[in-house]
């Protein structure tokens, strides 16, 4: 029906869990680190926006995507961020490090892993400290992915700065 608003749940609550809420805890001290890291906090939400995207998981797909808009990332930007390849709209350094995070998050779908052409082209564009968290957050964004997305954690509802 038109109009009808679908209630979900997640399969657990992950928050009210005391093991599940001490590991959220350090995965959001670790994420914390890149966030005051050099790495440019646009190019951290395009990192985070298209891992989740690839990943399926709608729940940061939803929270990084209006984080980023809030944050003040254009419509056109966060709208081409699946099709970057084609899009004219973002920067060499930014392509670098979408294509190192499409590898990074697919790392089952290539036999080789991530490619030395697409690390040699990230390690062009950033220093070490920025490599070091851009590789670090590649990987917490896939574990918080892979938490949503077990748990079928719902989205839609997330506001700019709810998790602080």
């Amino acid at each position: 029906m038109i109009g009808e608003e679908i209630t979900m749940e997640a399969r657990f609550n992950y928050i009210s869990n005391t093991v599940a809420a001490k590991f959220a805890k350090a995965l959001n001290a670790a994420g914390a680190v890149v966030t005051q890291s050099t790495l440019p906090a646009p190019t951290q939400e395009l990192v985070k926006i298209r891992a989740s995207q690839i990943n399926g998981c709608a729940m940061c797909t939803d929270m990084h995507t209006k984080d980023a808009e809030h944050a003040g990332e254009s419509s056109v930007r966060l709208n081409l961020v699946a099709v970057w390849r084609e899009a004219k709209v973002f920067t060499e350094a930014e392509r670098a490090a979408l294509e190192l995070t499409e590898q990074g998050t697919r790392i089952a779908d290539a036999a080789g892993g991530v490619t030395d052409e697409a690390w040699a082209n990230a390690s062009k564009h950033y220093d070490d400290d920025q490599i070091a968290a851009l590789v670090s957050l590649i990987a917490l964004i896939n574990t918080y992915n892979r938490i949503n997305v077990i748990l079928q954690q719902p989205a839609g509802d997330y506001q700019p700065g709810q998790w602080g």
